[in-house]
């Protein structure tokens, strides 16, 4: 759905759907809490908990709180309800015990001996089934509530688009909406070339808006005129001037060739519908910065020794210093060093000028072609991180003299500098490097910049390490 419609919950509460989202936070942590004591039950055969295995729960629920509010596990179910919910829930879960297990390793707490090793696992497993249990339960019951309309709200369209029939067929599915389009009105007789207004009945023209929404109880009326119809939504307003009824604006996002990457947005109390914008704004910003550097710095740490025996390997290989720099695009357009293992000898582009990488070349030495294989190569980019010039995480930079070129060739090229350039990316981790479609190279790019989240940072992390190292593509 385009536009990610900010629906607030009405099946229970019409008026403070907020309610509902509160309601599911005191449900997540009974679920653990329980979950907790079941685990400590099983294993223990006592019903008081210890001291020790307290400071654990309360450890793993403070992280549930956290986890679970960066992982959007509470916003507005889509289509897939259950389905996406129940990986985001899986997903923050797991990390909320990653960091109880290390917390109790890093303070050493009398908890972490004997068959606590149990006991957590079986709170991990018990805990996802109770939370993912509740949800279930809570869907099916707002659903049995929904099917006899009790407190239904009840919407009618005036006027028809693809918006319209796109924001009609998400109300009628989503169980927590609490909202129902029971038809639409329209001057016309019949809709004009719009492929599934069938299901949604026509109850009657404009001037019949009036007694419909008395008549019906209609608790909202959206219109769905195009944006050269003002003269339409100001007769609606006309029309409903003396009826205590909500009236919402359906924007046709349909009307854009672009209407994929809208989104709809609010700046400093004005509403805006974003077209192409960067996700690393406000909080998000520095969430992503503490993220690189800390990582980084981890990183860095971690594989030292293996970049000191890289380093001999290089300095042995061939005469040249051991870092190869080269100048990249990154950032708004900002250009930086971005630092490399040298792969090839010093002066394989002194004839050439800068050249593309190409399979089958071989510019490289032997242990250089090794680094670029394994793409180890890419290691001292951890600096690069720990300076600000990059992220772990983003679109890959490109030299300044292929920009030039590129930005002129595939559509939305210069998109991708909206957000720093990463060492790996949606688009590496997917098969598209080194000497490929730089089109679908670019629609990852965006894909990440336009769901940009911590999760999908950490995602994309996770599946460089299991598969992105050695590609095939990397020469």
């Amino acid at each position: 759905m385009p536009l990610g419609f900010g629906l607030v919950f009405r099946g229970l509460y019409k008026q403070y759907g907020h309610t509902v989202i509160v309601l599911l936070r005191f449900l997540d942590i009974a679920m653990l809490l329980a979950a907790a004591w079941v685990a400590f039950y099983f294993w223990h055969r006592t019903p008081v908990i210890d001291p020790d295995h307290r400071v654990v729960i309360a450890i793993g629920i403070l992280g549930a709180i956290f986890f679970f509010e960066i992982g959007q596990i509470y916003r507005p179910w889509r289509n897939d309800a259950m389905r996406g919910e129940i990986a985001r829930i899986l997903r923050a879960w797991i990390f909320t015990l990653i960091s109880v297990v290390c917390i109790v390793a890093l303070v050493r707490l009398h908890v972490w001996l004997g068959s606590s090793y149990r006991w957590i696992a079986t709170w991990g497993v018990l805990g996802f089934a109770f939370v993912v249990l509740a949800r279930a339960v809570l869907s099916r019951v707002l659903r049995i509530l929904r099917a006899r309309g009790w407190q239904q709200g009840r919407i009618v369209m005036v006027g028809l688009n693809e918006m319209a029939i796109a924001a009609s067929r998400q109300l009628n599915e989503s169980p927590w909406a609490g909202l129902q389009v029971v038809g639409y009105v329209d001057d016309r007789s019949e809709p004009r070339g719009l492929v599934g207004a069938v299901s949604l009945p026509r109850l009657g023209g404009l001037k019949d808006l009036a007694s419909l929404v008395t008549r019906e109880a209609i608790d909202e009326v959206w219109v769905a005129f195009p944006f050269k119809g003002e003269a339409r939504a100001e007769q609606v307003l006309h029309e409903l001037r003396h009826l205590p009824v909500s009236i919402r604006l359906v924007i046709d996002c349909f009307a854009f060739k672009m209407s994929k990457f809208l989104n709809l947005n609010e700046v400093a109390g004005i509403p805006t519908l974003d077209i192409s914008v960067s996700p690393l704004h406000g909080i998000n910003r520095y969430i992503k910065e503490i993220e690189d550097r800390l990582l980084a710095l981890i990183l860095l740490i971690l594989a030292s020794p293996l970049m000191l025996l890289i380093a001999i390997g290089v300095k042995l290989s061939s005469p040249g210093p051991v870092f190869y720099r080269q100048e990249r695009v990154g950032w708004n357009n900002r250009k930086f060093i971005m630092l490399k293992f040298r792969s090839m000898p010093v002066d394989a582009e002194a004839k050439t000028g800068p050249v593309w990488a190409k399979p089958g070349e071989n510019r490289a030495t032997p242990f250089g072609a090794f680094l670029r294989r394994t793409s180890l190569d890419e290691l001292p980019q951890l600096i690069n991180v720990l300076k600000g010039e990059m992220s772990l995480v983003g679109p890959r930079p490109e030299r300044p003299d292929f920009v030039e070129v590129f930005k002129d060739q595939v559509p939305n090229y210069m998109k991708k500098h909206m957000v720093k350039a990463g060492i790996t990316g949606w688009a590496q981790v997917n098969g598209w490097r080194g000497d490929t479609d730089l089109v679908k190279r670019i629609e990852h790019d965006l894909y990440y910049i336009q769901n940009w989240s911590v999760w999908f940072d950490l995602e994309i992390a996770l599946r460089t390490i299991v598969s992105g190292f050695v590609n095939k593509n990397a020469y």
